[in-house]
């Protein structure tokens, strides 16, 4: 059986990325959501990273999820290239923590939008990017459904536990 063509993009500016980025990647595996991953560098690769994002919609991508510390301008690089949602996640890096990440990504120029989540918020991009997708697709909205319900769920349980130990 042939893959599904990926819609939904991940891209990380470092292999350092990864350990955040590849928890986007399970939550899109758990969804039934098709997806691909690259390294890419707005700084260091210019010209591949503008013809991925260039070529992203001929290639039936719909959405990029772009984590990047430090300067962070991978999702904005990525964003000025493609008309596709971006979602950005600024990476917890270097002496600030992330925080020059997220003012980064989050501070885009009117016309040139990036969807920004918090610093290593990979697991909320999927997410956003499932959302974006069940808008059209009633399966991923159906998916998203029973993960909500099974998150009640699981916390309703631990509340229960949680007061039966302590006598309440």
């Amino acid at each position: 059986m042939a893959e599904a063509r990926p819609l939904v993009g991940v891209l990380m500016g470092s292999d350092s990325d990864l350990p955040v980025m590849e928890k986007a990647a399970n939550v899109l595996k758990e969804m039934g959501v098709p997806y691909e991953m690259d390294i890419l560098s707005a700084h260091r690769l210019p010209d591949k990273t503008a013809e991925y994002a260039k070529t992203a919609r001929e290639r039936g991508l719909a959405i990029i999820i772009a984590g990047a510390g430090m300067a962070a301008h991978l999702a904005g690089f990525i964003a000025s290239h493609t008309t596709l949602p971006v979602i950005g996640v600024p990476l917890k890096s270097g002496d600030l923590g992330g925080v020059d990440a997220l003012y980064a990504t989050v501070q885009m120029p009117p016309g040139i939008p990036v969807a920004t989540v918090a610093i290593d918020g990979a697991v909320n991009a999927a997410y956003l990017a499932c959302e974006i997708l069940a808008v059209a697709d009633p399966e991923i909205a159906e998916r998203l459904e029973e993960k909500r319900a099974d998150t009640r769920s699981l916390l309703e349980e631990k509340s229960r536990k949680f007061k039966e130990e302590h006598g309440m």
